[in-house]
């Protein structure tokens, strides 16, 4: 069933302008998988699909090619990790302060990185805001993010 879940969301993505995972998993549910939005996530993740932008300035998921998916996570990584300067967490928000003019880039790379229970993400340019389901899930995001960067 999850390999044709899987070809299923290649087929969609490249049949259809898909641009949120709520949309995709709309998709999903009028072919029949009944699936939730988590796994939708995990199978996004799993293609490496990736957000471009497109003409009319919205971002669509694609199909990046391997070599160059690998070569984005990287870069996405890279991106995050310079211009992150601290994470923390109230309730069901992240919140997370960047070097001036870099949140909308860092912002980017996180919403490639698929954390499971993010619902969004609002960058200005320093900040990024990130909602999430719930306050277990904020602190393991926030645990998670700090581990990576001190990784970097």
């Amino acid at each position: 069933m999850k390999s044709l879940r899987l070809e299923k969301i290649a087929q969609l993505v490249e049949q259809h302008d898909v641009y949120t995972q709520e949309h995709l998993l709309q998709l999903l549910n009028e072919e029949g998988f009944n699936v939730t939005q988590a796994t939708v996530s995990r199978d996004i993740k799993e293609l490496n699909l990736a957000k471009m932008i497109t003409e009319d300035g919205k971002y669509k998921y694609t199909a990046a090619p391997r070599k160059e998916n690998a070569n984005l996570e990287k870069k996405y990584h890279s991106v995050f990790s310079e211009s992150v300067l601290s994470v923390d967490y109230a309730g069901n928000m992240i919140s997370i302060k960047c070097h001036t003019g870099m949140a909308n880039a860092a912002c980017a790379a996180l919403d490639t990185m698929s954390y499971e229970g993010i619902v969004g993400t609002l960058a200005g340019d320093d900040t990024i805001f990130v909602l999430v389901r719930s306050e277990e899930q904020a602190l393991s995001i926030t645990q998670q993010i700090k581990h990576f960067l001190s990784l970097s």
